[in-house]
């Protein structure tokens, strides 16, 4: 009990360090997720203490399983923490979209309006999740897979019509979202 009253102590540590609430360095460890390739737990310990977080590996391991973190295979083949479901109302920046790309999309194919990316095994939903949150307007949706992802490209110019549009309409009305 004495640790876990530690670990939720604020002010200044020894080593100057700040001890914070839960909710706050869990919001740490996301930006810093979202920044850097972590591997490890005792990484994490390390960035948190560069930014000025005190933390044990046994609080950072609950944090983790807190945020649904999982650890997904890089290009390289190293294995890295993420959050792939972050909430959709947090539009991802630019420059976060850029680094995820960057670090998981191996190939960019596409066919008609639909652009298919691979990513190494386990890692589709990191990227469909980011692609996601970014609000691309030309987006309609991403379906991922273990290593592939679909991107549905909208085109206003070019209004769905034909057997695509028939289907559409049938599944509205089996949802009742259609209101007569």
């Amino acid at each position: 009990m004495t640790g876990e009253a530690t670990e939720r102590t604020r002010g200044p540590g020894r080593d100057g360090s700040q001890k914070m609430g839960r909710t706050q360095r869990q919001h740490v460890i996301t930006r810093l997720l979202a920044v850097h390739r972590v591997t490890n737990q005792e990484q994490l310990v390390e960035l948190l203490a560069a930014e000025g977080v005190s933390s044990t590996q046994a609080t950072v391991s609950q944090d983790l399983v807190d945020l649904g973190a999982i650890k997904v295979r890089a290009g390289d083949g190293d294995s890295t923490y993420a959050i792939p479901d972050q909430p959709h109302a947090q539009k991802a920046p630019d420059d976060h979209l850029r680094r995820i790309f960057g670090d998981w999309v191996v190939e960019v194919n596409t066919t008609h309006n639909i652009v298919v990316l691979r990513t190494p095994p386990g890692s589709a939903h990191v990227v469909g999740s980011a692609l996601d949150r970014a609000d691309l307007p030309e987006v309609a949706g991403t379906v991922a897979g273990d290593d592939t992802l679909f991107v549905v490209v909208t085109d206003p110019d070019h209004p769905v019509t034909g057997p695509t549009a028939a289907l559409a309409q049938r599944l509205r009305d089996l949802a009742g979202l259609n209101k007569d």
